[in-house]
């Protein structure tokens, strides 16, 4: 019984050791062996070529055999041939050997998204039968992608109304983009009714290719329906085809929202009871007034009295009125208006006086934001305050330069035919007293001339439709005083003018007029400036 148990025990550490021998054999090899790193930049730009060195260094005494090294692409790359995963079969990697092997694509997604690249390297030490892998990655950000994608769409609808706005593309990048496409989401409530170009299925467009400084626009027309002050959401998604898969690069979002008296004394501007007056307007004003009791009035006194440093009294005309200046009263009386003389039952009647806002008055503080004229009428014991607020005064500056310090001067002057002579537009803009939202600036370019890309402007949202030839620039929001008591929101950009022989001899347009739009967030109303258009003379040679 002794000796088998001696037996017993004998075997068993025999075969114990033969399983500590082959772990052994099995691990004698970590992790350090290989040293398998990937080398590239933590941040790469949209569409540029992003190198990876994958190195690898032999830290043993044994000779690697037969290694085979494994690169996977980050996902949606652009790579040579097409494939995301690459393989190479390497030499024997000796005991301190270090080499490395370089991967170049192009990095496609959304700014800031995370695009992580691996690398296996697979070998055999000398010896043996086992094969061993070291894994490593790489996580780089795609830092900016120059690419402008932006709503004109307004930010109030009356509910049920028609509602047509435009989608702008245009894209900056220094790579040709080719597959595109735009991917819309209507909110509920939404009845699409046209589209231009036509749309793939009301939701999707074609682009194709884009190259640098291209761009456009699609323009959709439907019905909006919803409930007073419901917020209604309108996304856009501007990608790539690859593969069957559409990877989005750039979005938009915007919100629309659906917004929706007997009376003694009434009144009316230029034919409308709730108007929004703005520097410089002529103003017809029409008080009308109704006996809605039972007993009639006789010699009846109705006075006015104006409020507001905007308006210009040395313009004021009231043929049947007597204007006061001291307190800028006008005073209607029962001798001269026959209704004022003997009202009678639901009878009505009327005056009228004509004066204008000044365009400019004078220097603007913010105790001038959100400016309102108004009115007091007073007709026997009847009183009533009218307050008509006043849109902000929106200015565009157009100046097209030669010599500058920005993109520098190029191309002959005067241009001529056959020759590219480049300029610099300079767009400058003053919002005098309301804050506005989707301010935007549109310009056609003159027949011949291009947009080069070149932009200079912190983050300027410029847009270019290669068709219509119609640059966009949209600023967004804006607050009240922007460019009057702070600095002015500016953006640079160059234009191409290449002549062709018929121009010879013609004063040619460089740029039409400039237009900017806004809606007036104090008044609810859309205000607009323009500059002229920009010309040169007796030019080409």
């Amino acid at each position: 019984m002794r000796n088998k148990l001696i037996l017993i025990i004998i075997a068993v550490s025999v075969i114990i050791s033969l399983i500590g021998f082959w772990y052994y054999q099995r691990n004698i090899y970590s992790k350090e062996v290989l040293k398998l790193e990937i080398l590239a930049s933590s941040e790469a730009g949209f569409a540029e070529e992003t190198e990876y060195v994958v190195k690898y260094k032999n830290n043993g005494n044994i000779r690697l055999e037969e290694p085979r090294l494994v690169f996977e692409y980050p996902e949606n790359s652009i790579v040579g041939e097409g494939k995301l995963r690459e393989e190479v079969v390497l030499g024997d990697i000796y005991p301190g050997k270090e080499d490395s092997v370089i991967f170049k694509a192009r990095l496609l997604g959304s700014e800031g998204e995370v695009k992580k690249a691996r690398a296996w390297l697979s070998y055999r030490p000398k010896g043996l039968k086992a094969r061993y892998e070291s894994e490593t990655s790489h996580i780089a950000k795609i830092k900016s992608v120059p690419i402008t994608l932006e709503f004109d769409l307004p930010s109030k609808i009356d509910s049920g109304g028609e509602l047509g706005f435009k989608l702008n593309y245009f894209s900056n990048v220094n790579y040709p983009l080719s597959n595109l496409g735009i991917k819309l989401e209507y909110p509920a409530d939404f009845e699409f009714l046209k589209a231009k170009p036509q749309s793939l299925d009301q939701s999707q467009w074609e682009i194709g290719l884009l190259n640098k400084a291209e761009g456009g626009r699609i323009e959709i027309t439907g019905n909006l329906r919803g409930k007073v002050e419901e917020e209604k959401i309108f996304r856009a998604q501007l990608g790539v085809w690859q593969n069957g898969e559409f990877v989005s690069i750039k979005e938009s979002i915007r919100a629309v929202r659906i917004v929706t008296s007997s009376l003694y004394i009434s009144q009316q501007i230029n034919s409308n009871p709730q108007y929004a007056a703005s520097p410089g307007d002529n103003l017809h004003y029409e008080i009308l007034f109704k006996n809605i009791g039972e007993e009639s009035f006789n010699n009846l006194f109705l006075v006015v009295k104006l409020e507001g440093k905007l308006f210009d009294f040395q313009t004021l005309k009231a043929p049947l009125g007597e204007f006061e200046p001291g307190d800028n009263s006008i005073i209607f009386d029962w001798r001269r208006i026959s209704e004022l003389q003997f009202l009678d039952a639901q009878e009505e009647g009327r005056v009228e006086f004509w004066i204008e806002l000044k365009k400019d008055a004078g220097a603007v503080t913010p105790q001038d934001f959100n400016p309102v004229i108004r009115n007091k009428v007073y007709l026997s014991q009847a009183r009533q305050e009218f307050i008509n607020k006043v849109n902000t005064k929106l200015e565009i500056n157009q100046k097209v330069y030669y010599e500058n310090e920005v993109f520098g001067e190029e191309g002959p002057i005067p241009p001529e035919v056959g020759r590219t002579t480049k300029y610099v537009v300079n767009w400058q803009i003053k919002d005098y007293y309301n804050d506005v939202k989707n301010v935007k600036v549109k310009a056609v370019l003159g027949k011949g001339v291009s947009l080069t890309g070149k932009i200079f402007s912190d983050d300027a949202k410029l847009t270019f439709d290669s068709q219509s030839r119609e640059v966009v620039w949209d600023l967004g929001d804006m607050e009240a005083g922007k460019g009057v008591l702070s600095s002015s929101p500016s953006v640079t950009f160059q234009i191409a003018l290449m002549p062709l022989a018929s121009q010879k001899g013609e004063t040619l347009e460089l740029i039409g007029k400039s237009v900017i739009t806004g809606e007036d967030q104090f008044t609810n109303r859309t205000v607009s400036g323009e500059a002229s258009a920009i010309n040169i003379e007796g030019v080409v040679q």
